[in-house]
């Protein structure tokens, strides 16, 4: 593609912000919020993924048998639809949002992302919904592969031990027994398969603008990522 091509593809989209970053770095919390103040539609590709990982536990697949995994894939038909300007994931016609936030369904869609097959069936979804609207998206590689036109790219990320007390807080809230030191080996596991896996590995793309939220309350995250957002426009 010359860079003339290139130019013309990016005025023909829409305005496109792509936010990358480990697990638990408060992706999908800023992108929320930012969504909202600035009009924009939010796409939780994570979600996606994660009602695939929830038709393969509710299948019994076992998700160590990778062409187990590939063969029912096209059985797990994901789709998105906005309702009020939430999305909304119907897996083969059955709405599941209510069912994709449990530590089960998190951990086996870190199992499942990395198979190509997955991914390039996700990420064919997620290039629509960016191409018919303006957008924020959030995931592992968008700025890098599904969006690399993006007209902002950040990458959100925080220390794992942060991450960890978020996740051990937010457990904790809910009346849930967890265990901190399991939840930060979780998290650097999750890491480590993001990072190294085969296809569109977890990375920081060359152009992308760093927000570390480590020290950050979640107020000033959502107002630095609006002047980014607005700077870019």
């Amino acid at each position: 593609m010359t860079e003339k091509d290139r130019e013309d593809r990016i005025r023909q989209m829409g305005f496109n912000v792509a936010i990358d970053g480990p697990a638990g770095a408060g992706k999908s919390t800023i992108a929320k919020a930012v969504a909202k103040e600035l009009n924009l539609i939010y796409v939780d590709t994570g979600a996606m993924y994660r009602a695939v990982a929830l038709y393969m536990l509710r299948e019994g697949v076992d998700l160590a048998d990778r062409e187990k995994v590939i063969d029912k894939c096209p059985e797990a038909k994901v789709t998105i639809r906005y309702q009020d300007g939430i999305q909304v994931v119907f897996l083969n016609g059955e709405d599941v949002n209510a069912f994709l936030r449990t530590e089960e369904v998190g951990e086996a869609a870190s199992v499942i992302s990395p198979i190509p097959q997955v991914r390039r069936n996700m990420v064919a979804l997620q290039k629509s919904l960016a191409a018919e609207s303006d957008c924020i998206m959030d995931g592992r590689d968008i700025g890098t592969c599904v969006l690399p036109d993006a007209q902002l790219k950040i990458y959100l990320t925080a220390s794992s031990d942060v991450r960890a007390r978020r996740r051990y807080d937010e457990l904790a809230a809910k009346g849930e027994s967890c265990d901190f030191q399991k939840i930060k080996a979780d998290i650097e596991d999750r890491d480590h398969r993001d990072m190294h896996r085969e296809e569109s590995p977890l990375r920081q793309a060359e152009d992308a603008v760093v927000v570390d939220t480590s020290d950050m309350a979640v107020e000033e995250v959502i107002a630095a990522v609006i002047g980014l957002c607005r700077s870019a426009r």
